[in-house]
């Protein structure tokens, strides 16, 4: 989980697997809770703290070295967003997973344009296209809807010869009206009324 800050679907599953309590996800992110907006090694679970930008793919990269130099047939999956792209030690990881064949290795990349308050594509128009980024670097590269939940499930199964990317087209704040496109929420939670609303909005998407 290199894009740190969506930790809440990580501690959700630890949850579920017992090592985190309800307790822990009903204090998230409050000042008597341990889970904060970023995850933080000794958390159980968590293995390492991410959220600086550009460290998580060198960890992923290692993590599948380790694993091919052990003849483990486990696979290594790592999420990362469009601002740890904008770091150069992510390009020298994405040169490396390539250069050593990583075949067991697959990358997520959350691909909504935004980089905290400013659009990707404005501010740092050579970072596209971006799928051309990819291959160029050696990695089997595909773009799917990272709003479609089978599409990220199927895209496991993609063919590939090299470490693989699955460019997820997202947008930000999707399924609440105030939210999208909106970069504020990258920071900002929502009032009462406004999560009343996002209630409402999300339950009327899923149906």
């Amino acid at each position: 989980m290199s894009k740190g800050h969506g930790c809440l679907i990580q501690y959700i599953i630890l949850n579920e697997k017992g090592l985190l309590s309800d307790e822990d996800i009903k204090n998230y992110c409050k000042p008597e809770g341990r889970l904060g907006a970023h995850p933080d090694y000794g958390t159980p679970g968590i293995e390492a703290s991410t959220g600086s930008l550009g460290h998580g793919l060198g960890m992923a990269v290692g993590r599948a070295m380790g694993k091919k130099l052990q003849n483990d047939p486990g696979e290594v999956f790592c999420l990362i967003s469009d601002g740890e792209l904008q770091e150069g030690s992510t390009w020298e990881a994405l040169m490396m997973g390539a250069n050593k064949k990583l075949k067991n290795l697959t990358v997520f990349v959350d691909n909504n344009d935004f980089s905290g308050l400013e659009r990707m594509s404005e501010a740092h128009p050579a970072f596209y296209p971006l799928v051309d980024k990819f291959k160029a670097f050696g990695w089997d590269t595909y773009e799917i809807d990272g709003h479609d939940a089978m599409a990220i499930h199927q895209s496991i199964a993609l063919p590939h010869e090299a470490p693989k990317a699955i460019i997820c087209k997202t947008v930000k704040g999707k399924g609440v009206s105030y939210m999208e496109h909106e970069p504020i929420w990258h920071y900002r939670s929502p009032n009462d009324k406004e999560y009343a609303i996002a209630m409402r909005e999300l339950a009327c998407h899923e149906k």
